[in-house]
């Protein structure tokens, strides 16, 4: 061979190592630029968009009305609320009781539920024993306790032995609740009609899941967000006293008035709004024409390679190449997509790719640059 040829051949082979190389570094410099909207699952009423309805001058039921298709709004009354404030804790201090097991309490004096083998004890504040209470405690006051560490409640203080703590539950009734649960879910200055549609959901939520285990609802985002007496607004307790007892209702049931904060023009039908949920007459994808008032109608997101193949490890091999989406709702939100890598690739859900990557909502578009 001579020596011309073996230079050629070289100079080749170096072109082709050079083009690899530059392939792999623009790989690694590609940008990830996600488009969305809304902010939530998108299943029943866009919190923004009920304000912007009531802004334009919508009442509450008309409102509720608008997201729960088919339904009216009816009344329940007399439904205490068992509301999960903690677990795992071996004791819970309070004051300003009146009675706990049985046995009478001076209001200004401090107490305890404590975990004592398979039981729950009550306590003084200096430690002394008072009592046995069995494996579960309540103590009453006039209309709320103290609760050390978290607030003031409205109604009872419940403790019971579960595991190797205690499992906290705040019995309050269900007006009661929906005041602690609106000033935390909608910003107490809005539109009275927007407060009042969202009292309503509240109390309908919370009944709807309410029933069977130790409790009925979570304090936070897992059901609703509750935060006692202490929270309470004098706008949102308006709303909800002008709304005593009010529910909403599709026929005889009380209707699962999901809720959540921005849909970026149109709310989704539950099944594809929570893959594996059956259609509900009521859960349907309607259109939400002022939901533009939030600052998250539409939003974008921008990954690097390697952080959008961090965030999505495991659900594909090699170099991540796209991801293609399968199957969309009533609205444009992700329902499925598939991973797609260089060497492998899998389903997955249009809420379980939200959570992976981020993002505020699973209505949302991918573009590799």
């Amino acid at each position: 061979m001579s020596r011309r040829r073996r230079t050629a051949s070289g100079l080749a082979v170096a072109i082709v190592a050079a083009a690899g190389l530059a392939a792999t570094e623009d790989a690694g410099a590609a940008t990830w630029v996600i488009k969305g909207r809304g902010f939530g699952h998108g299943v029943g009423m866009s919190q923004y968009g009920a304000y912007g309805l009531a802004r334009h001058g919508r009442g509450y039921r008309s409102i509720l009305g608008h997201y729960y298709r088919h339904t009216r709004v009816g009344e329940a009354a007399g439904h205490p609320i068992r509301v999960l404030l903690g677990s795992g804790a071996a004791s819970v201090a309070f004051k300003n009781a009146r009675r706990a097991c049985g046995k009478r309490l001076h209001r200004r004096h401090g107490y305890a539920f404590k975990r004592a083998r398979s039981g729950v004890i009550l306590r003084s504040s200096a430690g002394r024993r008072l009592k046995r209470c069995g494996r579960a405690a309540t103590a009453t006051g006039r209309g709320t306790i103290r609760i050390r560490g978290r607030g003031v409640y409205r109604g009872k203080l419940r403790a019971k032995a579960s595991g190797g703590g205690l499992l906290v539950t705040n019995v309050v009734g269900l007006d009661a609740y929906a005041m602690g649960v609106v000033s935390n879910e909608m910003p107490p200055s809005w539109p009275q009609a927007a407060l009042r549609a969202q009292a309503v959901a509240a109390r309908s939520f919370a009944l709807a899941v309410s029933g069977g285990g130790s409790f009925d609802v979570y304090d936070d985002t897992r059901s609703q967000v509750y935060g006692g007496k202490g929270s309470e607004t004098r706008s949102t307790n308006r709303a909800c006293r002008h709304t005593r007892h009010q529910v909403v209702r599709y026929g005889r049931r009380v209707a699962t008035t999901y809720y959540f904060s921005s849909s970026g023009g149109e709310t989704e039908a539950v099944q594809f709004g929570f893959p594996g949920a059956s259609p509900s007459p009521y859960l349907k994808s309607v259109n939400d024409p002022y939901d533009k008032i939030s600052p998250d109608h539409s939003w974008t997101v921008r990954y690097s390679q390697a952080e959008v193949e961090s965030r999505l490890s495991g659900s594909f091999a090699g170099r991540l190449r796209k991801i293609e989406v399968l199957k969309r709702g009533d609205s444009p939100r992700i329902v499925r997509a598939r991973v797609v890598g260089s060497r492998g690739s899998s389903k997955i859900t249009g809420p379980a790719l939200q959570a992976r990557l981020g993002l505020k909502s699973t209505w949302a578009r991918f573009h590799k640059r």
